[in-house]
Parts: C-alpha cells; structure tokens; sequence
C-alpha cells in the first residue's frame, strides 16, 4: 500500500559560528555545511518533490540537489526559520553572558519570554503547520524532501507528536541530520531524527 514519506534536512553549518539566525539573518553554508548536507541525503535521489525555505543556507543546496537529480524544486516561505527579534546576530555565548536574565527567562518559558521583538511561537508554530499540512494533502502518497531549518522541523514534530510548545526547544535537531515522517493507517510516524540516508 503506498504511503506518504516526508523527508526533512536541517541546513548544515553556517558562515559566521554558532549564533542566532531567525530569518533575518541569511548566512550562506560554510564547506562543512555542504558536507554535513550531503552526507545527510547520502546516495538518496528517490524523492518526487524538494521543497526548501527561502534562505540561502537551505536554498541553494535545495537547488542543487535537484538538478543532480532531476527533482522539481518548491521554495515555500512559510518554512523560514523563526525570528528572533534582538537576538539576531548574536553568538549564544554572548545572549548566555550579557543577557543572561532574558537567557533563563527564554529557556524556562519560550513561549512567553520572547526576545524583543522575536516572532511569537505560536505565531511561527500555526504558519509552519498550515504550509505542513498543505504539502501533506498535495504529494499525497508521495516522497517528498523538505529543506529547513532547526525551528521548523520541532515545530513539525511537535505537531505531530501533540508535544507542547513550552518543550520545543527539548528536541534537538542536528546540522545536515535527517528526520522522516511516514504516513500511515494510524496516522505520522515519527521514523528518523538526525539520521542519514543511504539510498
């Protein structure tokens, strides 16, 4: 019987260290990031659809991938990452030391305790989950690849597994790691998290 196999692939690491990037800051991918990206998919080239956030850490791998192997590719805007308002740009360990009040505040409470300005969760949540569930109805039966990023791939899970927002920032999500979705008669099933594929 088929059934409906989303792939999804964080983004692999970024130019400019470990800081925050919501969708304001559009870092390309450093040699390691193509690495990561491509061990991930390994020799994987059975998907029907690719579909990728808007942002060049994701995108032009996303492109690439497809004309390798002939795959129509979707840039889907809603898959962006999510905003982090004052926060952007800068490095954890900065946020961790110079902010450290907003630090703890954020990690016992994302959901309130929001950096100034910062996109709200459930905001972010409801528009990753509608353009989700969109692509679900569309490929239908299909294997479908989408190429995001760390925020986007908890919200889905989070979705599927009923798991609350307050926890989203407990499942961790691996540069250029691979996380599958299959449907099936019981509903998603939560298959792979920071996999790799082989074929």
């Amino acid at each position: 019987m088929p059934s409906t196999i989303i792939d999804l692939i964080r983004h692999g690491e970024p130019v400019g260290g470990h800081r925050y990037r919501g969708y304001a800051i559009d870092d390309p991918l450093t040699e390691k990031g193509w690495s990561q990206m491509w061990s991930g998919v390994g020799a994987c080239n059975t998907w029907d659809h690719i579909i990728t956030s808007p942002l060049q850490r994701c995108q032009v791998f996303a492109h690439e991938l497809g004309e390798r192997y002939g795959i129509d590719v979707t840039v889907e805007s809603r898959f962006k990452e999510v905003g982090f308002g004052v926060w952007e740009g800068l490095s954890h360990d900065a946020v961790k030391i110079d902010r450290a009040a907003e630090y703890s505040a954020f990690i016992g409470d994302p959901v309130k305790q929001r950096p100034d300005g910062a996109e709200p969760l459930g905001d972010f949540i409801d528009r990753v989950s509608l353009a989700y569930q969109e692509i679900v109805e569309r490929h239908r039966n299909n294997h479908v690849l989408i190429v995001t990023h760390a925020g986007v791939i908890r919200a889905i899970i989070a979705q599927i597994l009923d798991i609350s927002p307050k926890n989203l920032y407990l499942i961790k999500v691996n540069n250029g790691g691979i996380t599958r979705i299959r449907y099936t008669r019981i509903g998603a099933v939560l298959e792979m998290l920071n996999g790799k594929l082989t074929n």
